[in-house]
């Protein structure tokens, strides 16, 4: 990818464009991480409804100990999105170039954790696969964080329930007959259809995603996480690198 679409891309300076590129981008990485996580430790672990439900679930049956695991990972997503409001606040206090590529190379990193946590699974289990939920809730909770801290809340990455919502009701405004002569206070109902290509998009994106993700950890196990660190680190890198050279020549 050109350097310059990177540095829009990820850089301090946004618009519409590279927040909807970037969206893109990690509804796709998200679809996979999620889909990946599955077939590894047998959850879920973007879909905090259903951890929420499952703790109420737990505790309801007695299962004191699977209510704190689910207890856990949503207190991980928690955390995952507070580091990233506190790393892009703090990046945008110092003025840097990568106030919104410092949460995507944590992220990076914390990718290449899994995957070599991953490769002690087999024999480890009742240890790492508590520690790899943990660690996939808190990846889910920080990217989702991201998106919607750079698009103001109007863009999310991982809650496919809310944009599946959006997709129906926009359907439904695209549907609705109205009246040949409205009148004056009751205006047309119209349905917005660049929100719709967005969210459709972002939902097919996150299909192909974890299809892809699927795909590649049932054929060749941990190591499919390296291409979805190396696309994060890609994206993240140009502003990283721009605060670099602004700090050197200032020493």
């Amino acid at each position: 990818m050109p350097i310059p679409y990177l540095r829009k891309l990820t850089g301090k300076d946004r618009s519409q464009q590279a927040n909807r590129h970037l969206a893109y981008f990690l509804s796709f990485i998200a679809g996979a991480i999620n889909a990946g996580g599955f077939l590894a430790v047998g959850q879920y672990t973007s879909h905090m409804s259903g951890i929420v439900s499952s703790m109420a679930d737990n505790l309801a049956l007695g299962s004191i100990g699977l209510m704190l695991a689910s207890l856990a990972s949503l207190l991980a997503f928690l955390a995952g999105a507070m580091s990233s409001a506190l790393l892009i606040n703090w990046g945008r206090r110092q003025a840097l170039h990568a106030e919104y590529a410092l949460p995507l190379m944590l992220e990076a990193a914390l990718l290449l954790l899994f995957g070599l946590l991953g490769g002690n699974l087999e024999g480890h289990k009742w240890l790492f696969v508590p520690i790899t939920v943990i660690l996939l809730c808190y990846i889910m909770g920080l990217q989702n964080a991201i998106i919607t801290k750079i698009s103001k809340a109007e863009i999310r990455t991982t809650h496919i329930t809310g944009m599946v919502t959006d997709i129906g009701i926009e359907l439904g405004k695209l549907l609705y007959w109205n009246r040949i002569k409205p009148s004056q206070d009751q205006p047309d109902v119209l349905g917005d259809r660049d929100k719709l290509r967005l969210l459709t998009t972002l939902v097919s994106l996150f299909f192909s995603g974890g299809l892809i993700g699927a795909m590649g950890f049932k054929q060749v196990g941990f190591i499919a996480t390296a291409p979805l660190a190396a696309t994060l680190m890609c994206l993240a890198i140009v502003p990283i690198y721009d605060d670099f050279l602004k700090f050197r020549r200032k020493a």
